[in-house]
């Protein structure tokens, strides 16, 4: 029965998308900026947004991309904020508002569903 639960999981592939001043990443820079340790890429201020916490999308986005799950990631952030050390990305509700935030946000960066992928989208890592 988990088995069957996760399969969506693994089937969604999701994809990190910037706006078009923003270059190709690593996994290492990926994580740090959802991390907040890193705000700035190449000279540009980076902008990330996550799709809302109990997308299966974000779920899979945080186990792909920063090898955490819901819970771990929330603490994380909350433990953060508490201690002044930055708020955590803005959330956004669908993989549409994503992509038009990162189109017209300069410096942005969210992930979204292959599906959801756009010509002209600037895909800054694939897994």
């Amino acid at each position: 029965m988990a088995l069957a639960a996760a399969a969506p999981l693994a089937l969604a592939g999701v994809v990190v998308i910037g706006n078009g001043n923003l270059p190709r990443l690593d996994d290492a820079q990926v994580q740090k900026i959802y991390s907040g340790k890193v705000v700035e890429v190449g000279g540009v201020t980076v902008a990330a947004v996550n799709l809302r916490s109990g997308n299966t999308v974000r779920a899979h986005f945080l186990q792909t991309y920063l090898n955490q799950d819901e819970e771990k990631y929330t603490a994380y952030w909350t433990v953060r904020r508490y201690i002044g050390k930055g708020t955590p990305p803005r959330e956004l509700a669908s993989g549409a508002e994503v992509v038009n935030f990162v189109q017209t946000t300069p410096g942005a960066i969210g992930y979204v569903e292959d599906a959801d992928l756009k010509p002209g989208l600037n895909i800054l890592l694939r897994k």
